[in-house]
């Protein structure tokens, strides 16, 4: 049985950049084996943040191949993210992996999956997991009508407290990490 599920949600508003994960790992369907994983890191001289969704080990092998890319590339996300895709998509261990990434700088988000997809979001919003299209209308629905008061680490937590509300795979153990 693999351990999944989770969900994670990164915007950029007014300025800032900001990408929350809730903490839960289910193993299978129907059993919560952790309520305090931390699905969003800080890498690269704490410049960029990058969250996962999926199998835990996998995206592990992910963080590690993506930050190195990051140093290869001097920080360059756009390259990084790039880079980090072929090989996913290439390599015969690599595309194995079943996870998704989010990452983000002060300016780029980007959705990275192993099909080769680097995806840049047209409203500065991205989610993914289980929970990803629940965080990502809360989201849209809160910088749409509550943007002038809210600051984008405000709106990542409250767009994945809302999926909490709704997703069983989604818990309110919530990391923010901003930029």
């Amino acid at each position: 049985m693999e351990m999944h599920a989770t969900t994670i949600f990164a915007v950029q508003h007014n300025g800032k950049a900001a990408m929350a994960g809730d903490g839960q790992v289910t193993l299978g369907e129907s059993v919560i084996m952790k309520h305090t994983a931390r699905k969003v890191r800080r890498l690269f001289h704490d410049k960029v943040i990058a969250g996962f969704a999926g199998s835990v080990a996998d995206a592990f092998t992910l963080f590690e191949k993506f930050e190195g890319k990051l140093n290869e590339y001097n920080g360059n996300l756009e390259r990084a993210a790039v880079e980090l895709a072929q090989q996913w998509r290439s390599d015969n261990v690599l595309r194995k992996l079943e996870a998704m990434l989010i990452v983000m700088d002060s300016e780029t988000i980007l959705l990275v999956s192993g099909t080769g997809e680097v995806i840049e979001p047209d409203d500065g919003i991205l989610a993914i997991g289980s929970g990803g299209n629940y965080a990502l209308a809360a989201g849209r629905a809160l910088k749409r009508h509550n943007g002038d008061h809210m600051e984008a680490k405000e709106i990542a937590r409250h767009a994945l407290e809302i999926a909490s509300e709704i997703c069983v795979f989604t818990n309110d153990h919530i990391i923010v990490e901003e930029l």
